[in-house]
């Protein structure tokens, strides 16, 4: 699997984030700009109205203090942290105009990244006691990938490969027009540079076979039913990784688990996601 060492300053939260903005304020907040007097200062703070585990805090801050690079930022709890419904998470303050134009951009960060750790935790959770790791796929929201996948992370799973570039994951088109396992594996080693993880996907106990003799690095067990999967993963005997994958819900995951898989994907984290309720308001005398 790709392990990712994210920071909330890299260069691509910061694309993100100005992308984000430039989106939603244009040239301007007509409404805001026309009302609210530049000089005037508020205090606010962002409430949940839902349980979860909290994640995007530093991007939300990030969000108001581009547009106001005073912003006071107190936050009460942390990344990875669970919050109950009422729990106040920051507390703010700046000029009422940041405070208004930041908002939606704001929250529209924190409660996507919140929904994605949320259930990235209850899916880990799900799976304790074995020694199975939760992986996200590339079902991200577009230009999201790398905001998507740190909540991910911040949940408790485990980043899968990152793009298409990182990793070779040899699927059933690929096989269909290579003729085969074995001939699309060979291919993928004549060219490939060292260090780079080759995964297949199999959907067929004939087809782990098949891989397992090509000793490749991870073999994926797609859409078979858990006695399947549990014969799989004794013809495999550990010589090479397992990854679980298709159709994973949060009834069925221990299932799987118990297969002696090592990775169970769960595209739902990232692509059918509800975002955690959070608002925000204005602090009054």
């Amino acid at each position: 699997m790709t392990e990712t060492n994210f920071s909330l300053t890299d260069n691509i939260f910061e694309d993100v984030i100005n992308t984000a903005l430039k989106e939603d304020f244009g040239n301007g907040d007509l409404t805001t700009d026309l009302i609210i007097p530049s000089s005037l200062n508020a205090k606010a703070f962002l409430q949940s109205k839902a349980e979860g585990i909290i994640a995007g805090l530093k991007v939300a801050e990030s969000v108001f203090k581009k547009l106001d690079p005073e912003i006071k930022w107190r936050q009460l709890v942390n990344d990875g942290d669970k919050i109950k419904r009422g729990d106040v998470l920051v507390k703010f303050e700046g000029t009422y105009k940041a405070i208004l134009t930041g908002e939606r951009t704001g929250l529209n960060f924190l409660q996507r990244m919140s929904a994605i750790a949320t259930a990235a935790s209850k899916f880990v959770e799900a799976v304790s006691g074995t020694k199975v790791k939760i992986l996200d796929s590339r079902k991200t929201a577009p230009g999201l990938r790398m905001i998507d996948k740190y909540a991910v992370k911040i949940g408790g799973g485990t980043n899968h490969r990152i793009g298409l570039y990182d990793m070779v994951l040899i699927k059933d088109n690929h096989i269909k027009i290579a003729g085969g396992i074995t001939s699309a594996v060979n291919q993928v080693r004549a060219k490939l540079k060292s260090g780079i993880k080759i995964e297949v996907e199999t959907s067929t106990i004939e087809e782990v076979e098949e891989a397992i003799k090509l000793k490749v690095d991870l073999i994926m067990l797609d859409n078979m039913s858990t006695e399947m999967m549990k014969h799989a993963v004794e013809l495999i005997n550990g010589s090479a990784l397992i990854e679980a994958s298709g159709n994973m819900s949060l009834d069925r995951v221990k299932e799987v688990a118990d297969t002696g898989v090592d990775f169970i994907s769960v595209g739902a984290l990232t692509h059918s996601v509800t975002a955690l309720d959070i608002a925000q308001y204005i602090e009054t005398n």
